[in-house]
């Protein structure tokens, strides 16, 4: 069972408006109304498949007060929270859950992601583990490719050179970075072969 069924079910499946981040999302609760019947419903998603753009182009309600709840991972920012409350919306923040990092990982396992062209990441929170591994390795100058914007900042912040993401976050964004950093990679190898 997904936490959105769980939450649907516990909260006896209110009549309220969804507005999600992106097509993956709402394909989950789509299969939860399949389920169901009715409700709940996607009534928003952003242009663009962002928390910060979501934040700051949901509608508000007409002449009363516009109150969300936003269930978050416990380790995400509070920018979504702050473009909604400025925006005039009364937010509830829900921790859904949390993310914890590998800590150790098999040594022949790692060999093998050292060496591999483009690492693909689809949250900061991987960023930060990837970092936190190769950070006891030699140094890594490989591509990472990121589901988005927010991810590749994250890379960046951290240090990494070789960035790849996809002006529109999502599965297939993500597969075009991950082909354009694999593309950039067999052009280097070319090079230095020659």
């Amino acid at each position: 069972m997904h936490g959105i069924e769980f939450v649907c079910r516990a909260a006896g499946t209110p009549n309220v408006r969804i507005g999600v981040v992106g097509a993956g999302t709402e394909r989950i609760f789509e299969e939860v109304k399949r389920l169901w019947g009715g409700s709940p419903k996607v009534a928003f998603f952003p242009s663009k498949a962002i928390g910060k753009v979501l934040a700051s182009e949901l509608p508000k309600c007409r002449n009363k007060t516009c109150t969300v709840l936003y269930p978050a991972p416990a380790k995400a920012g509070n920018e979504i929270e702050e473009v909604l409350s400025d925006r005039g919306f009364v937010v509830t923040r829900l921790n859904t859950y949390s993310t914890v990092p590998v800590c150790d990982v098999n040594l022949t396992v790692l060999t093998q992601a050292l060496s591999a062209p483009v690492i693909a990441v689809a949250s900061p929170s991987a960023v930060r583990a990837w970092v936190n591994l190769i950070s006891r390795s030699e140094s890594w100058n490989n591509s990472i490719a990121c589901i988005g914007e927010t991810t590749a900042l994250a890379a960046k912040r951290l240090g990494l050179k070789n960035v790849y993401h996809s002006e529109y976050p999502g599965l297939e964004g993500w597969v075009d970075s991950i082909l354009d950093a694999l593309k950039l990679n067999d052009q280097l190898h070319k090079a230095l072969v020659s």
